[in-house]
């Protein structure tokens, strides 16, 4: 049975494009940020707060995602998603002191942290298993391409003048008024119809689009067997917070706790100022910068083509030996003045984390909850992913202030070493599995 790939293709695309905004929106601020410091006086811990606000934002966006995505639906989730992205810049923008940045900040969050909810989830609901991976996947590819076009964005606006750092915020405006309107252009999630709002007719229209050249019987027989895997999971007398689904529960915690204790979000928010660590001058740091988007964006090819060839748990072997390496490199040259191979180490961090952790964390977490929890625990991957970003973009000026730059490195290298142990301990495949059979993969049944 084949799908139509060019409706799910087009999809899949215009949902993951709040990723786009959410790369966007995270790291356009690293261009910024030593201005608005320097312009209203800001103390090292009123930055971090000021930095870190964007994350404040996603951690509760990931937490309340779940309840909009399953209530409303993942279509107009996103669309309300856009909507809280178009405000942000705009605010953002025109902000006159720093609380007024910090309040634009956490509203672009809040968009952020519901995305990472709502898009990948999405994505796995309509893709077929064996393209799943590469389709839920574009996420993290258009995450990368934002962080991109945000790094070059700084680095052409840089040089306008005093307000350079508004334009940098504000231009954000226009990808997001773009993705809200596509976004009315998409259907809703065959599975949520008929899981969520007991909606057969349409959950079967979408499917027969989804599956075109299906017969009647097949498509019927699909949506059977989807409201059955359902019913199966609603008999259960347990909640989220069950033993029954301990083995997902603990796999949403992990990765995404791992995903952020690499380091890689305090890296990219705060790349220019590491660069400049190494001696290079505030125009040549955020030149370097661009070559750290350009990177992820390569390597996130690499991983999307990889994801449904290997499978998540190989990518996830090869990008903790890659941040391993990369790392350990990092800290031996800021401890030995060998500034000079540092951007190299992190281009290879980058890439590290693009084929492993950054392919692979959305699609993971998207594909190892039943249905009826799929929400909830894609909104405990988010939240997990995001809290740890919050603190640690908080406290990371502090930490290359306190300590020297290579025990920084030491300790997210450490980090990356239990990662290795908890891949090759704990992790299962779930690559070409439909969505339905994953839970007994797990044991969940």
């Amino acid at each position: 049975m084949k799908s139509n790939t060019s409706h799910i293709f087009f999809w899949s695309l215009v949902s993951s494009l709040a990723g786009f905004l959410f790369g966007f929106d995270t790291v356009v601020i690293s261009g910024a940020e030593k201005t608005i410091q320097t312009l209203w006086g800001l103390s090292d811990a009123l930055h971090g707060v000021t930095m870190a606000s964007a994350l404040y934002g996603t951690v509760i966006g990931s937490v309340i995602g779940g309840w909009p995505t399953d209530r409303w639906g993942r279509r107009l989730t996103l669309i309300w998603v856009g909507a809280l992205y178009s405000v942000s810049a705009v605010w953002s923008g025109l902000a006159p002191e720093v609380w007024s940045l910090i309040i634009a900040r956490f509203i672009g969050g809040l968009g952020v942290g519901i995305s990472t909810v709502a898009a990948p989830l999405y994505i796995a609901e309509i893709s077929p298993p064996d393209r799943r991976g590469r389709l839920a996947g574009m996420f993290q590819f258009n995450i990368v391409l934002g962080i991109l076009v945000a790094f070059l964005s700084n680095y052409l606006l840089g040089g306008i003048g005093a307000n350079a750092w508004r334009w940098m915020l504000g231009v954000e405006a226009i990808p997001a008024l773009l993705y809200t309107l596509l976004c009315f252009s998409i259907p809703e999630s065959p599975r949520w119809l008929l899981t969520r709002k007991n909606d057969r007719a349409r959950g079967v229209a979408v499917l027969k689009l989804i599956q075109s050249d299906a017969s009647e019987a097949q498509i019927q027989a699909t949506a059977d067997h989807i409201v059955a895997a359902s019913a199966a999971g609603n008999q259960s007398t347990h909640g989220f917070w069950s033993r029954r689904l301990r083995a997902p529960i603990l796999l949403a915690f992990f990765i995404a706790f791992f995903n952020q204790l690499s380091g890689i979000n305090a890296i990219l928010y705060f790349a220019p100022r590491i660069f400049e660590l190494t001696g290079l001058g505030a125009k040549a740091a955020l030149l370097q910068s661009i070559g750290i988007g350009v990177t992820n964006l390569v390597f996130t090819f690499v991983g999307l083509w990889l994801i449904d060839r290997l499978g998540r748990r190989t990518l996830l072997y090869v990008g903790s030996l890659g941040y391993i390496g990369s790392l350990g490199l990092c800290a031996w040259a800021f401890f030995t003045e060998h500034f000079a191979i540092v951007p190299v180490c992190i281009f290879t961090f980058i890439a590290a984390h693009a084929i492993g952790q950054g392919a692979v964390i959305w699609v993971f977490i998207a594909e190892i909850f039943p249905d009826k929890y799929r929400a909830e625990g894609q909104s405990l991957g988010s939240f997990t992913h995001w809290i740890f970003a919050a603190l640690l973009t908080t406290f990371f000026p502090k930490m290359v202030s306190a300590f020297a730059p290579g025990w920084v490195f030491v300790f997210f290298c450490g980090m990356m070493v239990l990662q290795l142990m908890w891949v090759h301990l704990m992790v299962p495949e779930t690559k070409g599995v439909p969505l339905e059979d994953i839970e007994k993969k797990l044991g969940i049944v």
